[in-house]
């Protein structure tokens, strides 16, 4: 191959295929939108208080005894992980203006769920700290793909400064959420049109989501026998889990069940305001006591939700890989988790999408040499 590699998306699946590129000696490029890598992965601390610890405000969890690839690029890089909280009772909130139940879970009534030491961000560094420097450029959005008589392909994007820049490529690795490419990239030659159709009925992962850490000095909720872990049809947040780290400070963190047009309509502060007053309700006016409050409504970020993503999804859709491309075979090849069919939505689904990439690429380049 004449020309590198380039993948648009520095999020897991982006960067986990640059450094599946990387080992077997193929150049690549990673170019992203946002001025960080990660994409939904999104672990925040407390900026006033560093010391308690990252939060994650994007995927959480990961379950081994299910997901193998993640399993093994932990055990790979040496991660720490500590298995989710969930000891003593749950609460259950099902009407207003009437105290939540308390129920003891039975044991083993779910698979456990593991999480990151750092949060899921630590997985990202791994990745990305396998990678020559270099190879992720920020602030560049791809705004167009050309594909020339001769087969040459050329990406364009806009950067941070205003200006615009052309990148050549051999093959691209589209790492995006599907709508994000059919919204906001260009072909030349167009997709063929069921190929479109199908990247714009691929709902995005949590995209009208939104999330809200409370953090604590310290996980009192615990001392009451209470595991943290709420299931409410009062709101705003509709699923609590503790999401403390695995020594020191505590925290809790929750899944919205208000929609995303009645969070834009209040606006972030009584949106905050309404989550305190839950969690008082909740666990008692120890609650009040936060130290800090982060919140990342997924449907403001343009990198991830169109509108057609503000109706949260309910359960897990019918995930998988589009349909054959035409003209753009074996030219641009599709990742990220809503390419996976059986962990969509996933950081497995993530990783297994990128290991797919990588074995079409070196299966065409084998084929060249």
């Amino acid at each position: 191959m004449n020309n590198p590699v380039v993948i648009v998306g520095a999020g897991l699946s982006g960067l986990r295929a640059a450094s599946l590129l990387t080992a077997q000696g193929i150049e690549c490029r990673v170019l992203e939108a946002r001025d960080r890598i990660g994409g939904r992965v999104l672990s925040t601390a407390d900026p006033n208080r560093p010391d308690l610890g990252k939060f994650d405000l994007g995927p959480t969890w990961f379950w081994p005894q299910y997901e193998s690839t993640i399993t093994n690029l932990i055990k790979e890089q040496n991660l720490g992980t500590f298995v989710q909280y969930t000891k003593g009772e749950m609460l259950s909130e099902r009407f207003p203006n009437e105290p939540p139940e308390r129920y003891i879970l039975p044991e083993n009534s779910g698979a456990r769920s593991i999480r990151f030491i750092g949060g899921v961000q630590s997985l990202i560094d791994a990745v990305a700290g396998t990678l020559p420097p270099g190879i992720v450029e920020l602030e560049t959005r791809v705004t167009a793909i050309r594909l020339d008589k001769a087969g040459a392909i050329t990406l364009e994007a806009d950067l941070a400064d205003g200006k615009r820049k052309k990148v050549s490529a051999s093959v691209v690795i589209l790492a995006l959420p599907p709508r994000i490419v059919a919204r906001h990239i260009e072909f030349s030659p167009a997709l063929p049109p069921n190929l479109m159709t199908d990247l714009v009925n691929k709902p995005t992962w949590m995209a009208g989501q939104a999330k809200a850490v409370a953090i604590y000095d310290r996980p009192f909720w615990r001392e009451s026998g209470l595991s943290g872990f709420v299931s409410s049809w009062v709101g705003p947040l509709q699923e609590i889990h503790d999401a403390s780290p695995p020594t020191g400070s505590g925290a809790l963190f929750g899944f919205f069940g208000m929609p995303v047009k009645m969070r834009r309509e209040l606006g972030e502060d009584k949106v905050l305001k309404l989550v305190i007053d839950q969690l008082v309700r909740l666990f008692g006016p120890s609650a009040k006591n936060v130290s800090s409050i982060l919140y990342k409504d997924w449907s403001r970020d343009s990198e991830t939700a169109i509108e057609e993503d503000f109706n949260p999804l309910r359960a897990s859709p019918s995930y998988g890989q589009p349909p054959k491309a035409e003209v753009w075979e074996k030219k641009i090849i599709f990742a990220g988790t809503e390419t996976n069919s059986q962990y969509g939505g996933h950081l497995e689904g993530a990783l297994q999408a990128a290991e797919q990439a990588v074995f079409e690429i070196s299966n065409l380049t084998n084929r060249s040499l």
